[in-house]
């Protein structure tokens, strides 16, 4: 990861970033409803509003992000709301140094931006407990684009080698971006 594109994600923590709204959405909160509580990995979890959401239902969970700022930030909003979890600076798509397995894991808008999506999937699978679940959120981009961020057909059918898909729902983000959320579970 370039040291430019490090700096440029930090120095959006000195404000708030847009996608990072303060309230955990609802696809994560029927999950949570619905499963019973284990161990969970946010990967680009911010500032750690959705690790603190499954930390006050009961689940073991650790929120990693590349922005030294923004893992300050969850550090310091966690010990304020007196939830114990976990932060810790990494690059979501090399997480070497963490241990699973994880029953959970959990990615809005990190897989999408990464140049390397087959090592992301490779460090995934390495971390998630069989049976355990991808709970995934990303906005599309057209096939014939290859720069930039966004998922392709050709990227949703490596994901459905990669795991079993359980659910699928389109929709469009709030630029009007044609997105979708996911889940997967690992064989």
């Amino acid at each position: 990861m370039s040291f430019l594109r490090r700096l440029t994600f930090n120095l959006w923590y000195l404000s708030t970033p847009p996608w990072d709204r303060g309230i955990s959405p609802p696809e994560l909160l029927d999950y949570i409803s619905g499963h019973p509580a284990g161990r969970a990995i946010d990967l680009g979890c911010g500032t750690g509003t959705n690790v603190i959401t499954l930390a006050q239902s009961g689940w073991e969970a650790v929120g990693v992000d590349f922005a030294d700022l923004a893992i300050l930030l969850a550090r310091r909003k966690a010990r304020e709301q007196g939830v114990k979890a976990r932060f810790l600076v990494r690059d979501v798509a090399h997480l070497s140094g963490i241990q699973g397995p994880f029953d959970l894991a959990l990615d809005m808008g990190c897989l999408h931006a990464q140049e390397d999506k087959p090592a992301y999937l490779r460090d995934l699978k390495r971390i998630l407990a069989p049976g355990g679940h991808w709970l995934l959120y990303a906005f599309f981009k057209p096939d014939e684009l290859l720069e930039g961020p966004g998922l392709t057909s050709a990227d949703i059918r490596l994901l459905q080698e990669s795991m079993h898909l359980t659910w699928r729902q389109d929709g469009t983000d709030s630029r009007g971006r044609a997105s979708g959320w996911f889940l997967f579970e690992r064989a």
